[in-house]
């Protein structure tokens, strides 16, 4: 499939289960002090999981712009280093406003990646929240991810850097839960497609998806002091990059090799007439 095509098949599949197509919201966000780019999929509809505002839909999908180049959620000292990060990106994402919350999230998750995708079990991973002193483990996602069908040992526990998401300091927040793929040549190896991979060194086993689950709001009650209160309506927020699922479904090496980015990459080389391989 081309990335064109993937991003339909993703708007397409989550609007046969109820969900609103909604376009791309400005790179610039409106009405938002707390951002300079849109950095997430979420970033609209931030006061609709507050409950501030209200819409004609409890369900959505988009496919939205993004730029992270600076604040919590910089990429830019990650280009070049890595084969899947980008300043600038498209993230694909399944919405639930006070609708759906973790077990419809995983189930939609895991159908589409393994029966719509029909990418191998074998080389899929899934981490969840193991818990802090503020929040405790999502014992919950690790038992929804087993009923759909991931085996318990493909299931890791992080911390709150890996599997707890804020879009800032302030704001909706919650545990999420990661599915990461093995994209390397040796699925049957287990030391190549290994659990210390997942979060870990490399581009080997990359993440694809993070699963939000909204929970909670974070608001400073005074300078530099935090507090956690939980959202009027739990509700799901999911961003799965549409360059790391191409790069994953063409088979490539690298997000810079898929059918979205290689004709800028090529067409570039020839400006410059710098086009050795």
């Amino acid at each position: 499939m081309t990335g064109n095509e993937i991003r339909r098949k993703f708007l397409e599949y989550f609007e046969r289960n109820g969900h609103k197509i909604v376009h791309s919201s400005p790179l610039l966000p409106a009405n938002d002090p707390t951002l300079l780019f849109t950095n997430a999929g979420m970033n609209q509809f931030k006061d609709v999981f507050t409950g501030v505002e209200k819409r004609d839909y409890n369900r959505a999908v988009s496919s939205q712009k993004c730029i992270r180049a600076g604040g919590k959620h910089n990429d830019l000292d990650e280009v070049g280093k890595t084969a899947r990060h980008h300043t600038f990106f498209e993230m694909l994402g399944n919405f639930s406003f006070g609708d759906y919350f973790k077990e419809d999230a995983i189930r939609f998750a895991w159908d589409f990646l393994v029966n719509e995708l029909k990418l191998e079990e074998s080389r899929l991973w899934f981490s969840v929240f193991e818990g802090d002193a503020e929040v405790p483990a999502d014992d919950e996602a690790r038992a929804l991810w087993e009923k759909v069908g991931a085996k318990p040992e493909r299931i890791l526990g992080f911390g709150r850097k890996d599997n707890f998401w804020q879009m800032g300091d302030t704001g909706p927040c919650g545990p999420c839960s990661e599915i990461h793929y093995y994209m390397g040549e040796e699925p049957d190896n287990p030391e190549k497609n290994h659990p210390k991979w997942v979060n870990g060194e490399g581009d080997t086993t990359m993440e694809i998806w993070n699963l939000v689950f909204m929970q909670f709001e974070r608001s400073e009650v005074e300078k530099g002091v935090f507090e956690l209160k939980p959202l009027p309506a739990p509700s799901v927020d999911t961003g799965a990059g549409l360059e790391r699922m191409t790069a994953v479904l063409q088979g490539v090496k690298t997000n810079y090799d898929t059918d979205l980015l290689m004709p800028i990459v090529e067409f570039s080389a020839q400006l410059s007439q710098k086009n050795e391989s």
